[in-house]
């Protein structure tokens, strides 16, 4: 943007946000051929108001930690059915930091998003069952759990109906972190409850602001959809684009089974580790995108395989990304019972009881324990 443009503070029309060119995650951007078009026609939009504005098309937006404690003090003042958007292959990085404290009375219904991601033997009320529960375990009690693949247009009808019949005459909050598909699911929403045919509109949503979307109902009340609030523990956070369109999964997942003996590790390209110290002989089984390639070895030599292969054999990173790459850190944990270490954002190691065993993951992401999904 230029010295003059910058000086002026250019305001979207539609949000208020102030434009700019340099960041296309941040708030207000819009590319430089938009603001001198925008200036010409005395119509100057973000880019996210302007792909609402023609297309419908809502763009995810983030929160500061001021805004989300903004964004919870209207969840607890509103009368309102809370439709809470998780991603069921990173359910753990998906939960909202403090969100049951701001609920109140309202109902929670429990959306878990890329379901077809998770294999097809699993049966789905199991998986409902389990969602229940570990959403219990983060103080949420949910009146109802929905499973949904927003990308394929998977039970988005069944979801609607459930949302229908459990508002009662209320105001619908959308709520999720980044990167769980909520603006996927939101756009599938208003296509289903547009019509096709009026797709391309002028402004369907009044009342557009920063904070939120307002999708109109027929009753007079809104499906109102909220910024994605960041979870800092994410894998998302720390790789480059070109490595997580490696990492993250994009279609049903293959598990892997691995018969480990005591002391073995299990690489996860580059960017993550698995270390069997102690336990039985049984097989452990990996659930991680089909193309990130996994490789054992020997506990004891595991440091000098991955100094002298990360970059190659070990990937993502690539060579070029590798020196810059975040160390990895490792946690330790001993379980009873057969759990899952989850590596949040890039997926998990179902391992048998009485084992213990170590995960490692760049600085900064969490790696946990939990109970077997599977």
């Amino acid at each position: 943007m230029t010295e003059a443009t910058k000086e002026e503070k250019l305001i979207c029309i539609g949000c208020g946000a102030t434009i700019q060119s340099e960041d296309p995650q941040a708030i207000g951007y819009t590319p430089e051929s938009a603001i001198k078009k925008g200036l010409e026609n005395n119509e100057l939009y973000c880019q996210r108001c302007f792909r609402l504005r023609h297309y419908n098309e809502i763009a995810p937006v983030s929160l500061t930690d001021d805004d989300f404690l903004r964004l919870l003090n209207q969840i607890s003042d509103a009368k309102a059915l809370i439709v809470y958007v998780v991603d069921i292959f990173d359910f753990n990085g998906s939960v909202i930091p403090g969100l049951h404290r701001f609920v109140g009375n309202n109902p929670v219904l429990l959306v878990g998003n890329k379901e077809d991601l998770l294999p097809h033997s699993l049966r789905r009320s199991k998986l409902a069952d389990w969602m229940r529960q570990q959403a219990n375990l983060n103080g949420i009690h949910p009146d109802a759990v929905a499973l949904v693949s927003a990308k394929k247009n998977r039970q988005v009808d069944d979801l609607l109906e459930l949302i229908e019949k459990r508002r009662q005459n209320r105001d619908v909050y959308v709520v999720g972190v980044t990167n769980v598909g909520k603006s996927t699911l939101i756009n599938q929403i208003i296509k289903q409850t547009t019509g096709v045919k009026e797709l391309i509109t002028t402004s369907r949503f009044p009342g557009t602001t920063l904070d939120k979307i307002e999708i109109p109902l027929d009753d007079g009340h809104q499906l109102i959809d909220t910024p994605g609030i960041i979870h800092p523990d994410q894998m998302a956070h720390v790789l480059s684009d070109q490595a997580l369109k490696i990492v993250a999964p994009q279609k049903e997942i293959k598990p892997r089974t691995f018969q480990l003996d005591e002391q073995q590790t299990i690489f996860l390209g580059g960017v993550a580790r698995f270390d069997y110290e102690y336990g039985p002989k049984k097989g452990v089984v990996a659930y991680f995108e089909n193309n990130l390639n996994l490789h054992r070895t020997k506990l004891s030599n595991a440091d000098a395989f991955y100094e002298k292969h990360l970059g190659d054999l070990l990937t993502p990173p690539t060579m070029d990304e590798k020196d810059s790459f975040p160390a990895l850190e490792r946690h330790e944990f001993h379980v009873d019972v057969k759990s899952d270490l989850v590596i949040e954002g890039l997926g998990w190691i179902t391992i048998p009881a009485d084992a213990t065993v170590a995960g490692f993951a760049p600085k900064g992401v969490s790696v946990i324990i939990r109970r077997a999904m599977i």
